[in-house]
């Protein structure tokens, strides 16, 4: 299978979409890292830039990639199919509908952009 055969992955972050939200989230990923709730956008963003490690990742793979904050997840597919998930999350949208890749408890576990790669590659290919 090619990769481009692949499903599409889903990346749901743990915060809301938003400009105002977003320097809400920066604010506390500097004043009080160890509280912040969303280890995917720790590894994939640093306080104001993508990871480089993760970008060059995310630009040179085939495979479709979506991201979304919790409150865009929700409006396009939680209504729709009334799925009950826990941010943050990497999902596939497959033939069955949507199935957990990396689970909020794996994502939680990780400490750098380059183990997120690599667990991406192992799961997602």
């Amino acid at each position: 299978m090619k990769k481009k055969d692949l499903p599409k992955l889903l990346f749901i972050y743990n915060a809301n979409s938003g400009a105002r939200n977003a320097i809400l989230d920066s604010m506390h990923k500097v004043l009080s890292p160890s509280t912040y709730d969303c280890n995917l956008c720790d590894i994939t963003f640093g306080v104001i830039a993508e990871n480089k490690t993760w970008k060059k990742f995310r630009e040179s793979n085939e495979q479709e990639m979506e991201f979304l904050h919790k409150d865009e997840f929700a409006k396009k597919y939680a209504s729709k199919f009334g799925y009950k998930f826990t941010f943050p999350i990497i999902l596939t949208e497959g033939e069955h509908g949507l199935e957990v890749v990396i689970s909020t408890e794996e994502l939680n576990q990780l400490k750098t952009s380059h183990g997120l790669v690599r667990l991406v590659k192992d799961r997602a290919s």
